[in-house]
């Protein structure tokens, strides 16, 4: 059986809102389903965003390093 409707967004988002919660979360679950990477994405762009930094003594202390690292393999 097919059952096809041509409603509107707005009409759609009212007939979510009057759903019971356990039907809320079955639809949730088939939402994040059926929509592939978005997340995965959205989750690593966060990772990136939240990852630590290196302070200005550690950029410098790392310099110094590449700096004498460089100069020990011309001698």
């Amino acid at each position: 059986m097919e059952l096809k409707m041509e409603i509107g967004l707005d009409q759609l988002i009212q007939a979510i809102k009057q759903l019971p919660a356990k039907q809320l979360i079955k639809l949730q679950a088939e939402i994040n389903r059926t929509i592939p990477n978005r997340t995965e994405k959205e989750d690593f762009k966060n990772f990136l965003l939240q990852a630590p930094v290196f302070s200005e003594d550690q950029i410098s202390l790392i310099e110094g390093a590449r700096k004498s690292i460089n100069t020990w393999g011309k001698n």
